[in-house]
């Protein structure tokens, strides 16, 4: 990443965004942040007055048009897109919202970087892009089938991008966290989770040796096995 880069951060208000929010922040990095909830957007600039926000509700194509035109008209010179934003449902097809809760699910963790990625590409300063998957990429876990389901969309999405933009010098790159100590899917079922400080240094250490694939944990172990192992990895998921 450039010094001085001018970087997006979708739902970077809190979990794993913030995380990266506050490590880019400490890398003088000027920071754009985007999410749904406007008091936590307030809360991020009491504490960082530094940051820029914007309120944007990513699950809805309008509102993704507007945050690029809002880019376009007040910050065009933004280089880096970070696609972050995510959502988990701990559910089954059995329960009667399934459908309503998956349909939200594939709109803000498949529909809506895909179309971040093609509006923001139309920025001539744009020289990267970092798509936050999962290390549920590689084996899912029968919880939250459709996160689990979305993220392996976005990792096999990823993987093309980076080849169809290789001569394009955009550079794309794929955070593979493993579960950590953040709210995703509700409060405090990842409690038992490693903490989202160590997994952030680390991935800025793997960004500094020039890796594009950064892993962390169990996810840097689901990055290397086999196919057969990764059946084990499913069964010892589901005793």
């Amino acid at each position: 990443m450039k010094p001085n880069s001018k970087i997006i951060v979708t739902g970077g208000a809190s979990g794993i965004g913030l995380g990266i929010v506050e490590r880019l922040l400490k890398d003088n990095h000027t920071v754009i942040v985007c999410g749904r909830r406007e008091n936590v957007l307030k809360e991020l600039t009491d504490r960082y007055p530094t940051v820029i926000t914007k309120k944007c509700d990513i699950e809805h194509a309008a509102e993704r048009e507007a945050l690029y035109n809002w880019v376009v008209t007040e910050h065009s010179d933004l280089n880096v897109l970070i696609n972050n934003a995510g959502i988990q449902n701990w559910m089954s097809p059995s329960d009667n919202d399934f459908f309503k809760r998956a349909q939200q699910e594939i709109a803000i963790n498949i529909e809506a970087p895909l179309h971040l990625i093609s509006l923001f590409m139309k920025l001539p300063a744009l020289d990267t892009i970092m798509n936050v998957t999962s290390g549920l990429s590689f084996s899912p876990f029968a919880k939250v089938p459709v996160y689990s389901a979305t993220k392996a969309f976005l990792r096999s999405f990823t993987l093309s991008l980076r080849y169809i933009l290789k001569d394009k010098n955009i550079k794309v790159i794929e955070i593979v966290p493993p579960a950590l100590k953040t709210d995703l899917g509700g409060i405090g079922l990842h409690d038992h989770a490693p903490e989202v400080g160590p997994f952030v240094e680390s991935i800025f250490e793997q960004l500094a040796q020039g890796k594009t694939e950064l892993t962390y944990g169990t996810s840097a172990d689901r990055a290397k096995i086999g196919a057969e192992d990764l059946k084990k990895e499913f069964a010892k998921l589901h005793p």
